[in-house]
């Protein structure tokens, strides 16, 4: 499939704010999930400002696609994204897990517009996405549910047993997407659960698997809408990416799964997003 430049350099200077507005969402001497928020940031970049049909202005559109965020603690990166496509005021990130805001550590479907479901308790969010999709059928609803998982995630059995369903009931419309960053809060993924090849373990289970570089925002636009063409079978795209991606003190550096910035790495994030 071919992209026109104009749109992969919307998109890449889209996920480039994204990162941007994570960093503010973090601010200074507050510890903050960069690392995981920024090597997802092109993938959903390319859902919210390309893929998916949504409304801000009414965030229970019954014919929206979903998107969850099963990696709940990378909250702030959805955050990002919400008030870039209008949910909320972009101003209003700078108050992220302050007493009271509606924007907390973890995302919160009864206090944020445009959020699907409560997560965080890491690999629950492929079983609610599995259910929204089956409703979604059963309601004759031509839409997508799009699920982001980390491959640290991918330790936990709840994500398998509902791997396993979605190809037993050939959900097409279900996509998950495997931020493969190769590092979670406790050091590198092989070292503590090795769960290699995650390809090759998606595929056993009956999924359509797509690998891709996930900064490489032709790539993923090709593997969402390929996705679309799968019958009888759920997609799962394994996305290769860099931790901490944009931000050079950060990548590949496990210390910034969920770390803390002083006032001069802040300073240097944002001049390198800039």
């Amino acid at each position: 499939m071919s992209y026109s430049k104009e749109l992969v350099q919307s998109l890449e200077n889209q996920a480039k704010a994204l990162r941007r507005d994570v960093v503010v969402s973090i601010g200074v001497g507050v510890a903050g999930h960069i690392g995981g928020s920024n090597s997802s940031a092109d993938i959903v970049a390319a859902l919210y400002f390309h893929k998916m049909k949504y409304d801000s202005r009414n965030p229970k559109m019954r014919d929206r696609d979903r998107f969850l965020l099963s990696k709940g603690h990378v909250g702030i990166l959805q955050y990002a994204a919400l008030a870039e496509a209008g949910f909320f005021p972009v101003e209003d990130l700078k108050t992220t897990k302050e007493i009271g805001s509606y924007l907390q550590g973890h995302p919160d479907v009864r206090k944020t517009p445009g959020i699907e479901a409560g997560t965080g308790s890491l690999g629950q969010g492929l079983s609610i996405g599995l259910g929204m999709a089956m409703g979604l059928k059963l309601d004759e609803i031509d839409r997508n549910v799009y699920v982001l998982i980390g491959d640290g995630e991918c330790n936990e059995g709840q994500i398998w047993e509902a791997a396993m369903a979605a190809s037993n009931f050939k959900i097409d419309n279900l996509v998950a997407i495997v931020d493969k960053n190769g590092l979670q809060a406790n050091g590198r993924t092989v070292d503590r659960m090795n769960s290699e090849d995650l390809s090759a373990k998606w595929a056993s289970f009956g999924w359509n698997v797509i690998d891709i570089d996930g900064h490489n925002m032709e790539e993923i636009l090709e593997a969402l809408d390929t996705a679309d063409t799968v019958k009888e079978k759920p997609t799962v795209i394994i996305a290769n990416t860099v931790k901490g991606k944009g931000v050079s003190f950060a990548e590949n550096v496990v210390g910034f799964h969920n770390g803390v910035l002083d006032e001069t790495k802040y300073q240097q994030a944002l001049q390198e997003l800039a």
